[in-house]
């Protein structure tokens, strides 16, 4: 492809050094809870205050994993709003670039509505991580790393009451794990990383990696396919899907592969 190897750029997390009120995580949202002032269609519908504030109270597991790890229940809806607009919309457009850049004998089992849905609400959970730890310009420490590694499995138990099927529950909950179930969170033995899962998970790294953050400043389209490339010689990712990865980049006049 002529991907020229560049020596990998050091992609830190983003954190603080911050002391939580333990008893934050019991705020109470009341029993009643004002509507939307207009229906909102697609997977945008659950993103909405009001309906995220109805999933904590439906599912006492969210409270469980914030009180376990000391996370006070804050909404960030200001950092989710501009995920959403930004990185959540990227992702999915990706993700959509991705799959029609494969070969039919794969395309043919992208289930493109769950692929579609999960890329957009994939970062669900990040609207309950502390505000200081999602724009942290610096690395995250040990207990920064953990607490924002909950996301996932945050995003996917406030979906899982919403009628959402199982696959894509299933990859908002596995998008940072891989064909060799090295990722997070943990995953049984029997777990696969489908074609699904593979083109949400690079897509979502894609799209993290091309974009300016508060740590760190955007790379060029040739750099992110550098080191995502190391995922394919490790086995985390299928060389077909990075194969349809550079194509899409390429069409997408995103980089010049020659």
């Amino acid at each position: 492809m002529g991907i020229e190897i560049f020596r990998p750029l050091g992609i830190s997390g983003i954190t603080p050094n911050i002391n939580f009120n333990p008893n934050r995580y019991q705020t109470n949202f009341g029993n009643y809870l004002a509507e939307d002032t207009f229906e909102k269609s697609g997977p945008e519908k659950y993103t909405s205050e009001t309906a995220i504030k109805k999933m904590i109270i439906a599912n006492p597991k969210v409270k469980n994993i914030l009180k376990n790890s000391n996370i006070p229940l804050v909404l960030n809806m200001d950092d989710f709003k501009e995920l959403l607009a930004n990185h959540a919309t990227d992702v999915q457009n990706i993700a959509i670039g991705i799959s029609e850049n494969l070969p039919f004998s794969l395309s043919s089992k992208v289930n493109k509505k769950a692929l579609k849905d999960a890329a957009y609400l994939h970062d669900m959970g990040k609207v309950l991580i502390p505000k200081e730890i999602l724009n942290k310009n610096g690395k995250l420490d040990a207990k920064e790393t953990e607490i924002m590694h909950k996301h996932s499995e945050l995003g996917y138990e406030l979906l899982k009451t919403t009628g959402l099927d199982q696959t894509t529950l299933n990859l908002v909950r596995n998008h940072h794990q891989n064909a060799k179930k090295t990722g997070y969170p943990w995953v049984s033995n029997d777990f696969t990383a489908d074609i699904n899962l593979q083109i949400l998970s690079v897509a979502d790294k894609y799209s993290a990696l091309t974009e300016k953050r508060a740590y760190k400043d955007p790379m060029s389209a040739k750099q992110a396919l550098t080191i995502i490339y190391a995922d394919v010689k490790d086995g985390k990712l299928n060389p077909i899907v990075f194969k349809a990865l550079v194509n899409f980049a390429k069409s997408n006049q995103k980089v010049a592969v020659s």
